[in-house]
């Protein structure tokens, strides 16, 4: 990294290093904070994880063929690339994010400022949501509560009998 800790932005090996996975230093979380959680951050995280792909890919393209060839050699893996780039984009950059000390939460904050107006029209025009009521998981075992008794009949809440439990 740089000697200089009072520095704002990378250079470019370090902002290389940062694209691909390198913690930058504490005196850059301003400047990561914009990079994962600013206008055009979505964007920027699908065109950096792009470039391996295309380095991988590009080498098919010299191949003597015809453009139907290369594009069928190339397209059918580079599509599914860039969607599951997009998918995963929001979960990556949470993670980036906790990487640099930051919150993960940062991520969704300009659509909670765009949409903000909104949320107070329905809460003024509604009344304000209702909290939600904590729900059990069935999974989870509670000793007394749902633990298995072997040879015992489960009956449902609703009175509908379940199986019989080995």
């Amino acid at each position: 990294m740089s000697n200089d800790p009072g520095r704002r932005r990378p250079n470019m090996l370090e902002y290389i290093a940062y694209c691909y996975g390198r913690v930058l230093p504490d005196s850059m979380q301003d400047w990561v904070h914009n990079d994962l959680a600013g206008k055009g951050a979505a964007t920027r995280t699908i065109i950096r994880a792009a470039i391996p792909a295309l380095l991988v890919l590009g080498p098919f393209w010299l191949i003597p063929t015809t453009l139907y060839v290369h594009a069928a050699m190339t397209v059918p893996i580079f599509l599914p690339f860039l969607l599951f780039s997009h998918a995963l984009n929001k979960v990556w950059r949470r993670h980036r994010l906790s990487e640099h000390h930051l919150d993960p939460d940062l991520v969704d904050e300009l659509a909670r400022t765009r949409d903000a107006p909104m949320h107070r029209a329905y809460a003024e025009r509604y009344g304000r949501r209702p909290k939600a009521r904590r729900q059990s998981c069935s999974n989870t075992v509670v000793p007394g509560v749902n633990t298995v008794v072997p040879g015992v009949r489960v009956t449902r809440s609703d009175g509908i009998p379940g199986s019989t439990r080995p």
